[in-house]
C-alpha cells in the first residue's frame, strides 16, 4: 500500500509562514513602546493621503516640502493644542487633589444630602471609599508626569515615520496590496473600512468632544460653578467614556451643587447635562460620524473599551478598526471562498478597483 506524503510545497509555505509571524512577534516585542508613534504615523497618514497625493502629482509639488508642510501642520493644529489643555489641567487636577481639607468638606455635605434619597442612599459613601476614589486618582497623577518623556518620544517616531510613509507612500502601497493574497475586491474592501474608521474616530471624536466641553463650559459658567473651565475640559475629554460618557461629570457635579444648597443651579445642572449637551452628543453621532464613516454604536462603545486597554489614548481610534475587521474578515472570507458568492472579476473591473485604491 502507497502511503501518501505531504507536498513539500506545503510543509514549505507553512515553515515560510511560521518564520514570519515568529519574526513579527519578537519585532512587536521589542518595538511595542514605539507602537503609539507608529499608529500615530498610520493615523496621519490615511488623514493626509489624498491631500498629499493631490499636491505631489496633480499639482507636482515637492514630496520632502510637502511631507514636512503636513508635519508642521500637525504639530500646530494636534500637538500644540493637545500639549496645552494637558499642561493646564495637570497643575490644576493636582491642586485640587492637594487641598484636601474642601474634598472632605465637599464628601460630607455630599453624603448628608445623599442619606435620606432613594437610590442616592444606597450608594457607599463612608470614609473609606472617599479614601479609596482619591487613592485611584493620585496614582495616575504621577504616572502621567512620568509619560512626558515617552509621549515626546512617540510624537517623534511619529513624525519620523510619517515623513517616510509619504514620500515613498506609493511604492508602500504597492507592496502591500502585492503581499496581501486577496482579490481585488476583498483588498477593496478592506481599504474602505480602515479608511472610512480611522477617519471617522480619528476627526469625530475630537469634534464630538470639543463641541460637549464647550457647550458644558457654557452651562456650568451659567449655573456659577467653581472653576467652570476646568469642568467643561473635563467634561469634553470623558465623552470618551464608553456608555455613561459626560454624565461621568455634570451628574456628580449637579448632585454636589445640590448638596451644598444652591437647589436652583443644581436642577439647572442636571437638566442642562440631560437635555443640552446629551443632545449634542446624539446630533453629532448621527450628521457629523455618520458622514464620516457610519459606524455601529457597539462597534464604537465595545472598540473603544478594547483599544483603551491595549494601545491607550490611541485605541479610541483602533479598537473599533479591530472590532470592526471581524466582519470585514468575515466578508473577504464569503468573497474568495463562499459558496455562491465568489466572483471573478473581469480585466475591466480589476482596473477599476485598482484605481480606486490608488485615489
Amino acid at each position: 500500500m502507497r502511503i501518501k506524503q505531504i507536498n513539500n510545497n506545503s510543509i514549505n509555505q507553512i515553515m515560510l509562514i511560521l518564520i514570519i509571524i515568529l519574526i513579527g512577534i519578537i519585532i512587536f516585542k521589542n518595538l511595542f513602546y514605539y507602537l503609539p508613534g507608529f499608529l500615530g504615523a498610520i493615523t496621519l497618514y490615511i488623514l493626509f493621503r489624498k491631500n498629499f497625493f493631490y499636491l505631489t502629482e496633480v499639482r507636482r509639488g515637492n514630496k520632502t516640502l510637502t511631507s514636512i508642510m503636513f508635519i508642521l501642520l500637525s504639530i500646530v493644529f494636534i500637538v500644540l493644542p493637545i500639549w496645552a489643555i494637558v499642561d493646564y489641567l495637570i497643575p490644576q487636577i493636582t491642586s485640587f487633589l492637594g487641598n484636601t481639607d474642601q474634598i472632605v468638606s465637599q464628601f460630607n455635605l455630599l453624603k448628608e444630602y445623599m442619606a435620606d434619597k432613594p437610590f442616592l442612599k444606597d450608594i457607599d459613601m463612608s470614609d473609606e471609599a472617599l479614601l479609596a476614589m482619591l487613592q485611584r486618582f493620585t496614582k495616575y497623577v504621577p504616572s502621567i508626569l512620568n509619560s512626558v518623556a515617552e509621549v515626546g518620544v512617540n510624537i517623534l517616531v511619529t513624525f519620523f515615520v510619517l515623513y517616510f510613509m509619504q514620500v515613498h507612500g506609493r511604492k508602500m502601497e504597492e507592496y502591500i496590496i502585492k503581499a496581501i493574497p486577496f482579490s481585488p475586491r476583498s483588498k477593496d474592501e478592506i481599504w474602505h473600512e480602515v479608511d472610512s474608521m480611522v477617519r471617522s474616530n480619528a476627526i469625530g471624536i475630537p469634534i464630538l468632544g470639543a463641541c460637549q466641553g464647550v457647550v458644558a463650559m457654557l452651562g456650568y459658567w451659567i449655573f456659577d460653578v467653581d472653576n467652570f473651565i476646568l469642568m467643561g475640559i473635563l467634561t469634553g475629554v470623558a465623552s470618551i467614556v464608553p456608555v455613561l460618557g459626560t454624565m461621568t461629570i455634570y451628574i456628580p457635579l449637579g448632585i454636589i451643587t445640590l448638596a451644598s444648597g444652591q437647589t436652583g443651579n443644581g436642577i439647572g445642572i442636571l437638566l442642562y447635562g440631560l437635555i443640552l449637551i446629551g443632545s449634542i452628543d446624539n446630533i453629532l453621532r448621527f450628521t457629523i460620524l455618520k458622514t464620516l464613516g457610519n459606524v455601529p454604536p457597539l462597534i464604537t462603545v465595545f472598540g473603544v473599551l478594547l483599544g483603551l486597554k491595549m494601545f491607550g489614548m490611541l485605541g479610541l481610534i483602533f479598537g473599533p478598526l479591530i472590532l470592526s475587521s471581524v466582519g470585514v474578515l468575515i466578508k473577504v472570507y464569503s468573497n474568495e471562498y463562499g459558496r455562491g458568492s465568489a466572483i471573478i472579476l473581469d480585466d475591466g473591473s480589476s482596473e477599476i478597483t485598482n484605481r480606486d485604491l490608488s485615489k
